[in-house]
Parts: C-alpha cells; structure tokens; sequence
C-alpha cells in the first residue's frame, strides 16, 4: 500500500512540476512547453499596433491623465513652421537620433553591444520604425490664448555639434522652440564620453507680458511587444517601472495598464521611471528634493507610457526657469547604474533573491578583473561556492554513503517482506536506528544551498557583460545557446553520473523517477545560454569529485546504480 502511495505521488509530482513550467510559459507571454493551448485570436501585429504612434504623437493623450493634472493637448500647433529632421549624434559609446518634432530622441545605438541576431551590427534599444515604437519624449503641460505650449509635437530648431572628437569630454545639442502663446522652450542635451546617461536641460523662457506656471513632463513611450530574441525557455521581465522613496522598485505590468490595475506610488520627491527589458533599460530621473507625479497610462493600441510631471511655478515675464534632468539609455552594468542613482541598479532585477545576488555579482566581477574572461569566472565562482559550502556538502554525502552502504539489507528486508508492508516498515525504521542514518540527511544541507544557486541562475542570466562574451573555442557568446549543444550533452550526462552515484531509493517507481526526471528537465538545458549550462556542468562536476572521494574515505566504494526499467 505505501509502495502504491508513494507512486501516485511521485507521479503527481512529476506531472505537476510539467503543468507549473506550462503555466509560467503563458504566464510570460509564452507558448506552453508540454501541452500548446488552441490558438486564440490575436492582438494587432506589431506593425499595425505601431501605426497610430509611428508620428510619435500619443492620440488625444497626455502624461497628466494619469496623474490628475491638466493634460496635454494633441493638437498644440507652433506659430512657425519649421523643416522636420532626423539628426545623428554620435559619441564613442552611443549613436542617437533626435528628431526636430519635439526634440525627441527616436533611437539609441550602442557601439560597444552588439545585436543577438546580427554580430555585425549594433544594439538598437530606442526605435521609431513600422515595426516598433520606443522612445523618449518631454514638453511642457499648459496653454496660453487658446494655444498650447512647446510639447513633444512642437517643431524646433537645432543647433550644436554632431560628433564627439578625438580629446573632447563632451558635446551639446541644443533644440528650441518658437514663442508660443508667450513661451519658448529650450531642450538641451549633453552627453558624455563613455557614458550612457544624457544631461538633458529644459529652460523656460516667458516672453510674454503676464507670469506662468507651466509644468514639464519627461515620458518613455513604448509598445508592449517583447523584445526580438528572447527565449521561450525562460523570461525576463519587459515593462515600465518606478521607484520612489517610500515603495523602492516597482515593476509595472503592460497588462495591468491596460486594464486600469496598474498600482504605482504617485507623488514622490525623489526616484525615476524606466522601461526594463532583458539586459537593458531606458530612465528618466530628476535631481533628489523636486516634487513631481509618477504615471503609467496606456496611449494607444499596444502603446504604453511611464514618466514624471513636475511642475515650474510663477515664471515671471522675462525670465526663465530651469529644470536639469537625467535620461539614461544602456546597458544593465550594475556598477555603473549604482554611481549615476540611488536604485538605478534595482532595473537589473534579481527579484526576491537580490540580497544574495548581489554580493555573489561582486564575487564574480572581482574574479573577472582577475581572470580576465567571464567563462573561467564563472567556473572559479562555483569552485569558491563549493569549498564554502565544503561541510555541509561533506555532512549530506556521508549521509549517502551510509545509505548505500545499509542499502542491500533493505532491498533484501523488502523483498523478504514485501506481502507484509507494515511490519516492513517497522523493520526499515529498526535498520536506520541501528545504523543510525537519516533518510532525509542527505537531503537538508543540499536544501539549505538551494537560494544561493538560484540566486547565482540569476546572476548569470541577467549579467549584460556575458552578451557576446567568449569562453573557449567554440563558445564565442554566453548568453547564448551552445551552437553545437556540446555544453547540454556534458551537462545532461554528468547529470545522470551524478545519479547513478546517489543511493537507489528502496521504492522502484521512486528509482525509475530519478532517472526521467534529470532527463525530461535536461531538455531545457539545450536552449538555455551556454553560460548557464557551463555553470551547472561545473557545479555537477564539483558534486561528484566530492562524493566520489567522501564515499573512498567511509569505505563505500563508488558503485554505479544503474535503471532497471522493466
């Protein structure tokens, strides 16, 4: 009867562990794994979604909605009609464009990251094209005489230089708009060497003849489509996110703004907004101590926005107001997201494990600064993890040593009394007392490691500088599939070694469960990055060395227990 239990749930577990891994595929935007649902209608196609937008115009929309405030008008129409551009500016690190509509930046090209799909190309993130939408966009929220103010619709003329030169720091482009209803509005990015984060400058200069208070709105506009690439394997999170004093980093789901639920904190004095997608992330931050409301609003079909709105209170004529702000557009390096903002960083998510993803970060970039390549960092990383976890690893092969040591007496109890299940039982209980051997103490110390390793899983694969990183030959980029699934063969049958070491468990159907288990999950390993896969190979290889010389010392020769499937 316990045999029969004990198969049902092993059974259970197992169909289980398949139906969750389904349910988080859809969960994420996925197609199920095991079991692929019908076919649903769907959603319009990128192209379509984009159309409404591709002008860079959300319909009769305005950051403020969300926010409670005046709103901006879709129609703001400039006094002059100026030529519109798309102009280039280039640094050593990125190549943007802008566009004389709004002085909005429309792309972002990032020289030094190549694309997943075509190496000889560079990583575009900001795009405004037939098939995407994501951008950047900023104005002011008000109207004078009927006529709205300078917005991301409002033409602008520029002027500035174009190109960073050989010993120059920085460059500056300057966007400006015409007098409208009073008010000129001065863009004026600055961006720097090697940097990804552009000073942006919003003056306001009231030409008219009667004080204004006027309010700026900084807004990242994207679609909900996830990014070109990623994996069905496993998912990263795509989406808008703010962070505030009081509620720290908050991610904000597409669907929840879509459907009115999306909870975000919306008065704040310190903080930014972003657009998060795997490996990089697009900010809005504005200097700590200036008041300003959080949004996230849907603009249009499968068109989203996150932003701020602060406000420039009694600009008296003839003056002008300034407001400094910070738009970033990168990569995820962690370092350099925790010098330019405090929880800049948090958009490399890590998830509920951050407090031990971290430090193990530092541990591997320590070990890269050393080795000088992230492949060997990674194995010296699980090698140091190892020899930290040492004794516990020690305590919980012992433990399997004795079992396989006691292991042919139970087999031959069981077969003995296997018409008699409860006295078997009493008799199983008898030998583990007398041996003094824990059933489960094998398996507690190896639970208690479990959150590093899974924090490590993330590490890895959020680590932007594992993009295009090689290890040996014919690994030329860790955030890859092995082209040749060398990596999952090694790691699948490492797997099954480091099985047929452990003690057969006295239950057959639980003996057969060791064996398919490693095998249906390995699947996965040969669509996950090499970089992954070369981490559990080498945790695997480092298992099995140990309890290969743990058994040698109790005087338990490794044996192999190999499936006897009938």
């Amino acid at each position: 009867m316990n045999d029969i239990r004990r198969t049902i749930l092993w059974v259970v577990f197992g169909f289980s562990l398949v139906l969750l891994w389904d349910q988080w595929q859809i969960h994420n935007g996925h197609k199920a794994t095991f079991f692929p649902q019908p076919v649903t209608a769907k959603a319009p196609a990128p192209a379509e979604a984009a159309a409404p937008a591709a002008s860079g115009v959300p319909t009769a929309s305005a950051p403020a909605a969300a926010a409670g405030v005046a709103q901006v008008p879709g129609t703001a129409v400039a006094p002059v009609a100026t030529p519109r551009e798309r102009i280039e500016v280039a640094t050593d690190v990125l190549k943007l464009t802008f566009d004389t509509e709004g002085g909005s930046l429309v792309r972002s090209e990032f020289s030094h990251h190549a694309d997943m799909a075509d190496h000889s190309k560079p990583f575009v993130l900001l795009d405004e094209s037939r098939d995407r939408v994501y951008v950047a966009q900023t104005g002011l929220i008000g109207a004078a005489n009927g006529v709205a103010y300078a917005t991301h619709k409002t033409p602008m003329t520029v002027s500035g230089e174009r190109k960073l030169k050989d010993g120059q720091n920085e460059l500056s482009v300057r966007f400006e708009s015409a007098d409208i209803g009073g008010l000129k509005l001065v863009k004026t990015y600055t961006l720097e060497r090697a940097s990804y984060a552009i000073k942006v400058k919003h003056e306001v200069i009231n030409t008219g003849a009667a004080a204004v208070s006027p309010q700026l709105y900084v807004q990242l506009v994207r679609d909900g489509n996830k990014p070109a690439g990623e994996s069905s394997f496993y998912s990263t999170f795509t989406g808008p996110a703010i962070y505030t004093e009081a509620n720290k980093y908050h991610k904000v789901e597409f669907k929840d703004i879509e459907n009115n639920k999306a909870d975000i904190d919306k008065n704040s004095d310190k903080g930014y907004v972003a657009m998060v997608q795997h490996y990089f992330a697009s900010a809005w931050l504005l200097a700590d101590g200036i008041p300003r409301e959080n949004f996230a609003r849907k603009v249009d079909t499968n068109l989203y926005a996150v932003g701020m709105i602060t406000a420039l209170s009694n600009v008296a004529p003839g003056q002008s107001k300034s407001v400094e702000a910070t738009l970033f557009t990168g990569p995820q390096e962690e370092k350099k997201l925790e010098a330019l903002a405090t929880g800049l960083d948090l958009v490399k998510d890590y998830g509920w494990l951050a407090i031990l993803a971290k430090p193990l970060y530092w541990l591997l970039d320590k070990l890269f600064g050393i080795i000088n390549n992230w492949g060997w960092s990674i194995v010296a990383l699980v090698l140091l993890l190892k020899i930290a976890f040492y004794w516990l690893n020690a305590k919980a092969y012992a433990s399997m040593a004795k079992m396989k040591s006691i292991n042919p007496r139970i087999m031959d109890m069981r077969e003995r009394l296997k018409d008699n299940p409860q006295q078997m039982q009493q008799e199983m209980m008898k030998i583990y007392r007398e041996e003094k051997v824990n059933p489960m103490g094998g398996c507690f110390p190896i639970m208690i490691q479990i959150p590093v390793f899974i924090a490590l899983y993330w590490v890895l694969l959020s680590t932007v500088e594992m993009r295009n990183a090689p290890w040996v030959g014919w690994i030329h980029d860790l955030s890859a599939p092995d082209p040749f699934f060398i990596l999952p063969v090694v790691m699948t049958l490492s797997t099954l070694l480091q099985t047929a070491l452990n003690p057969a468990p006295p239950d057959p159907m639980q003996a057969k469960m060791m064996w398919i288990m490693p095998l249906v999950f390995s699947v996965m390993f040969f669509f996950f990055p090499a970089g992954l896969v070369l981490y559990w190979i080498t945790n695997n290889i480092l298992s099995i060395a140990q309890q290969w010389v743990i058994n040698t010392r109790m005087g338990v020769p490794p044996q192999f227990n190999l499936p006897k499937f009938k």
